[in-house]
């Protein structure tokens, strides 16, 4: 057998330019200087971000070097009520600006974003949101409606191609994620426009700010190279066979073409186009 995946990198240097302005101060894949590479472009206007999970407000956060070295106000919810109280006190002498949240952001009810940022002084078009919990991403800014930031940096699951659209259901237990796709997808509806993409953070900038950023095409292959997939076939006889990204990212797992397989070895045989059921050859 012989198999691989021969990739084809469709990215535009034009398109994807702000990525060379990619640095971290505390950000994980270069969101620090990105962020601030596209602010250059469009502007600031209020000084505000927000940013949920937080933590400790500095683990890879996208807001800290905002909030602590330039300034700004923030709102910050941490669900963990003791990594919440440390999150206060270490911005005690800052409380005038940064308001801290105990509180898990979901899409409904009081635990929306919506209601969580109705507790703080902070515009409705405030300037950056960064969204990163791991799972219900999609579905937290789908139900946010009342406010509506320049800047939306939301995660993405990287092992979905560009193609591929997926959401998992809304379920606070699951950690599955969205696709790029279905990101870009929601940010349109919402009037947004696709930025530029670190290898799991989409960048969104409002589409009347668009324009300032002078990326001409903006299409999901032009941004972005999606490196970490896996494809898979099957043969004639029911055999799976996989190629590309080839680990399960967050397991530290190899992935082996065994474990694709649906049906037993002794199965796997090519069925007689004669018999009932089977489908016919095309």
């Amino acid at each position: 057998m012989k198999i691989e995946l021969r990739r084809v990198n469709r990215t535009k240097p034009e398109s994807t330019y702000i990525r060379s302005f990619a640095s971290n101060v505390t950000s994980q894949f270069g969101e620090d200087g990105m962020i601030a590479k596209i602010f250059d472009l469009i502007g600031v206007k209020n000084r505000w971000c927000v940013e949920f999970g937080a933590w400790d407000g500095k683990y890879l956060s996208n807001t800290w070097d905002l909030i602590n070295n330039k300034g700004w106000s923030a709102v910050l919810a941490e669900g963990d009520r003791e990594r919440a109280t440390r999150l206060a006190e270490t911005h005690r002498d800052s409380s005038s600006r940064v308001f801290v949240e105990n509180a898990y952001v979901s899409w409904e009810g009081e635990s929306s974003l919506d209601a969580i940022l109705s507790h703080a002084p902070i515009p409705t078009d405030f300037d950056l949101l960064s969204i990163d919990i791991d799972g219900n991403d999609w579905h937290v800014w789908n139900a946010l409606t009342q406010y509506r930031p320049r800047i939306v940096v939301g995660e993405f699951n990287p092992t979905a191609s560009n193609q591929l659209y997926f959401v998992q259901d809304a379920d606070a237990s699951l950690n599955q994620g969205a696709s790029l796709l279905a990101m870009v997808d929601l940010a349109k509806s919402k009037g947004y426009e696709l930025a530029a993409c670190s290898l799991t953070n989409a960048m969104f900038v409002l589409a009347a700010d668009f324009p300032r950023l002078a990326i001409a095409d903006n299409t999901i292959d032009a941004m972005h190279e999606d490196i970490l997939c896996t494809e898979i076939c099957h043969g004639y006889d029911g055999t799976m066979f996989a190629a590309g990204h080839m680990f399960l990212n967050w397991h530290g797992l190899p992935l082996h073409q065994e474990d694709f397989q649906v049906i037993p070895k002794a199965l796997r045989k090519y069925p007689d186009p004669g018999d009932r059921g089977a489908a016919p050859a095309t």
